[in-house]
Formats: structure tokens, C-alpha cells, sequence
């Protein structure tokens, strides 16, 4: 049988999938409203890209304030991640509720991982946390701050335990940072600490289009892990239109903003509505939990949203996301329309 070629661990593999149901209002994948126009670019088709992307790891490391040589860029932060996993391995310890492709990759490539409960704040658990890495001496340990989908920043000072008690490599990954208070980010303990990886991505701030990740973290060490790198990894056009339009940053700011404006304003419309439990966020989206009792579960609710043209993510069930969803923040029209479809699917319960 040809599935008989197939790993053990591909055929068990749980992957991530991504809704592709057609709706007009999309608020289920963390993206900008907010787009920017590409422009003309005089590329020579003909030719690799740049496989260094040194003209743009230059410009971020002078805004990110590191060497260019600190720097590893990919194909959005999921290749960075798979690297990661290549070259140094498992075993992965991964908090939970997180970012799903930590461990889609992990078990893709027959590495073990430890997952670990968050705390009733979805903030790091620190007893078990320190267990899990005293019984398992993890490799890698994976901290996405603010965290995905639950949209909290895990304590700044228990991330710093895990760093300095942790025998391996502390990855934290600040795709959501933009949308965080000012200077929330781990980047400027690089130099302190030789086992932390810093990880961005361009794709919350309205470059998703891109797929741009970037590694930050000690010189000798991004040289290793750039030894696994593919070749001409990241194309032509979005190395010159990263550039292009970062160079904007006013623009780039005033998107953000307008973001986290709109954030505030819809979690403030969630909290008023009576079955709804909305969490705060330093992110572009909002964990909610549907608390209604009677016969409106979780798959009619998304249901009703979808006949209203408007696509939310509907979490796994179980555990502390049972009834829980996630919403991406978007334009006021956007957002006044979710709320209003809200309202009424409430009304009618």
C-alpha cells in the first residue's frame, strides 16, 4: 500500500487547517484590516532573490536596534519555527492554550513535546512549568507573548524565571507585540541572555501577503540555525516591499493604532452583552466565551454568525476554550457589524 510509505507520526498527525468558508466580513485569521499598496517594483524576474535578505535584515536591525548578524528571516514565523525544530530538536515544551503550530511542527518532524497547562489567568503556571522542565530537560521552550489565542502577555517576570532556570533555548514569540503597551518586548534582553530567541513576524501589522518572519537572538547562534535554512527562502518582491513600506512608519503607527483604538472599543461592547465573557488583550483579536444557557451551543452560534456573513474562529472544545472564540479586530464597520449580529443572535435564544 502506498500509505504504508508514510511515517507512523504523519499518518497520526493532527494538522492545522484553516477555514475557508466564504464570507464577506473575515475576522477569524488575527490579520490587519488594514492593507498597503505594493507600488511598481522593477525586479528582474530572472534572477534569485537576495538569499541573505541583507538589504532587509539591515533596515530591521537598525529598528529593532540589533546587528543585522542577530538576524534570521523566513517565510513567515511557521519555516522559523520549523528550523528551530531541525536543528536543535526536542524535547518542546509548549504552555497551553498556544499557538497550534508549535506542536503541528514538532510532530511533523518526530520530535517528542511536553504540553503544560496555563493557570486559571491563562498566565504561566510556575509549579508546573518548573516540573515539566525538571523532568524532561526541554530543548526548546515556546512563550508566545502576547499569547495566541487567549491574547494575554504571559507575567514578564515569570518569563524571565523560565529564561534563567531553563537548560536549553526560550523562544519568545512577539508576533502580537505591536499591539502591546510600548516597550512590552523581550528584544532588549538579547544581550543578557544567551538562551533567548526573540521571534516577529510582519504579518499582524498588514504585510501578511509577505510571509515574513525573523529570528532574533546571539550571533553564533543564529549562524547555526541559519545552517538549515533553505536557499532563497524569502523572494524578491517581498524583500523590496518590506522595505518600501516600513520606511512609512507613520502609516505603519497609524494602523496600528487604529487597531488597538477599535480593540478597546469592541471589548467594551463585548463585555456589556449578558452571556458573553470577553478576556482582555494585547493583541489584534479577543478570546470570548459564550456563557447563554438554554439551546445555543457553540457550532449553532458560529452557524448563525456565518448566515450573517461574518466568519469568527471557532476554538477546539474542552478544556478552558469549551464555548470559546476568537475574534480578529476590524475595521469599525467591521466590528459594528459583529456586534450587531450578536445582539440579535442573543435577542433570539
Amino acid at each position: 500500500m502506498i500509505e504504508d510509505l508514510i511515517k507512523p507520526n504523519i499518518k497520526a498527525l493532527m494538522a492545522y487547517t484553516i477555514e475557508a468558508t466564504p464570507c464577506s466580513i473575515r475576522l477569524d485569521a488575527n490579520e490587519s484590516p488594514y492593507g498597503f499598496p505594493l507600488g511598481q517594483f522593477r525586479l528582474p524576474t530572472n534572477r534569485y532573490p537576495d538569499p541573505e535578505a541583507v538589504a532587509l535584515r539591515r533596515f530591521l536591525a537598525y529598528k529593532w536596534g540589533v546587528e543585522p548578524e542577530c538576524i534570521l528571516h523566513g517565510n513567515g514565523s511557521d519555516e522559523l519555527i520549523y528550523y528551530l525544530l531541525t536543528a536543535v530538536g526536542g524535547p518542546v515544551l509548549i504552555p497551553t492554550p498556544t499557538f497550534s503550530m508549535y506542536r503541528v511542527i514538532a510532530e511533523s518532524l518526530g520530535e517528542g513535546y511536553i504540553m503544560v497547562p496555563l493557570d486559571e489567568r491563562f498566565d504561566l503556571d510556575m509549579e508546573a512549568t518548573f516540573m515539566a522542565m525538571d523532568k524532561y530537560n526541554p530543548k526548546l521552550i515556546f512563550l508566545s507573548r502576547p499569547n495566541n489565542p487567549t491574547g494575554n502577555s504571559f507575567t514578564f517576570g515569570r518569563v524571565i524565571e523560565v529564561i534563567e532556570k531553563a537548560g536549553g533555548l526560550v523562544i519568545v514569540d512577539e508576533a502580537y507585540q505591536p499591539f502591546s503597551p510600548r516597550g512590552d518586548s523581550f528584544v532588549d534582553l538579547l544581550p543578557r541572555y544567551r538562551n533567548l530567541l526573540v521571534m516577529r513576524t510582519l504579518s499582524k501589522i498588514g504585510l501578511a501577503a509577505l510571509r515574513l518572519g525573523f529570528l532574533l537572538g546571539d550571533k553564533p547562534l543564529i549562524e547555526m540555525i541559519n545552517k538549515v535554512r533553505l536557499p532563497y527562502n524569502v523572494n524578491s518582491l517581498s524583500q523590496a516591499a518590506a522595505i518600501g513600506i516600513l520606511e512609512d512608519e507613520h502609516s505603519i503607527d497609524k494602523a496600528v493604532s487604529s487597531v488597538v483604538d477599535e480593540r478597546d472599543k469592541l471589548f467594551a461592547e463585548l463585555s456589556k452583552l449578558q452571556g458573553i465573557e470577553a478576556y482582555p488583550s494585547n493583541a489584534n483579536f479577543i478570546l470570548f466565551k459564550l456563557t447563554l444557557n438554554g439551546s445555543l451551543n457553540a457550532e449553532i452560534f458560529h452557524k448563525k454568525l456565518i448566515e450573517d456573513d461574518i466568519l469568527i474562529k471557532k476554538l477546539a472544545g474542552g478544556g478552558p476554550l469549551d464555548n470559546c472564540f476568537r475574534v480578529t479586530v476590524g475595521t469599525p464597520k467591521e466590528n459594528a457589524a459583529f456586534i450587531t449580529s450578536l445582539n440579535k443572535i442573543i435577542k433570539n435564544n
